[in-house]
């Protein structure tokens, strides 16, 4: 009974670990291809196009209407407080540090995730990575390497896209429908919202970045049993990767508050 129970709660950790040294070791085998090996152009200009250029509908439309709704629903709350005007320093400054980054992340990892490991577990179960090892391309350069280095450009400026979108959508809801005056909404605004609201928010883009690339081109490289396994891997992608991202985001907001204090301009 007790050998059971160390089993049933052993082997998941064993588990848990040997996948986060699977994804440190593919990692440090995509960043030793960076600086030793040549940069394919033509691949990195497509994940560029792929993921930052085709993904922006989608996060214009996801800072828009979340900075919509926030700003309506924080002067709800606000205008009790007789406190309206103090509405677009909350929202500006939650959508920079917050809702930006994560919602952008999510959205990404939704379609651009799914896509990574889709489209690399074809390629392993129908054993074209095999055919690449053959004509003496290492996978790793030719698969992965374009598609981090894409992520690592595409997800902060997508962020700073989105945080654009979601401070525009918020003022004009806030002047045209709450009536709040807009002279005083962009005066707080501006004057509580910091450049390291910024840099917060397009820091924390980056590093989820990271780890949507890299969770969803494992799981596209170790997929098996065929098709079945492909569906497997892309659903895998998208959860690991969203709760990677939300988890994360907890630590890199202690982290990030602490390197870049109150005082911080």
């Amino acid at each position: 009974m007790i050998a059971r129970f160390f089993i049933a709660i052993g082997a998941p950790l064993v588990a848990f670990v040997r996948y986060l040294g699977e994804l440190v070791l593919l990692a440090a085998d995509t960043f030793r291809s960076v600086f030793t090996h040549r940069l394919r152009w033509r691949l990195f200009l497509q994940q560029i196009v792929e993921i930052g250029l085709l993904s922006q509908v989608v996060v214009m439309v996801t800072g828009g209407f979340t900075g919509a709704v926030f700003a309506a629903q924080t002067y709800f709350q606000f205008n009790k407080l007789g406190m309206g005007s103090a509405t677009g320093a909350v929202v500006a400054v939650a959508i920079c540090r917050e809702l930006a980054p994560v919602l952008s992340a999510l959205m990404v990892s939704g379609r651009v995730g799914a896509a990574m490991s889709a489209e690399i577990g074809t390629m392993k179960v129908t054993e074209q990575i095999d055919a690449l090892r053959a004509l003496a391309v290492y996978p790793i350069d030719y698969l992965v390497v374009p598609r981090a280095l894409a992520m690592m450009i595409s997800m902060p400026l997508l962020t700073a896209e989105c945080i654009g979108f979601g401070i525009v959508a918020s003022y004009l809801v806030a002047i045209v429908f709450l009536d709040i005056n807009g002279t005083y909404y962009v005066a707080n605004m501006v004057q509580w919202t910091r450049m390291r609201d910024l840099i917060m928010g397009t820091s924390k883009a980056f590093v989820f970045g990271i780890l949507i690339v890299f969770i969803s081109c494992h799981k596209g490289l170790t997929t098996r049993e065929g098709a079945v396994g492909v569906g497997r891997a892309t659903t895998e992608a998208v959860v690991i990767s969203s709760l990677a991202v939300l988890i994360s985001n907890f630590f890199l907001t202690m982290a990030l508050n602490i390197v870049y204090p109150a005082g911080y301009q």
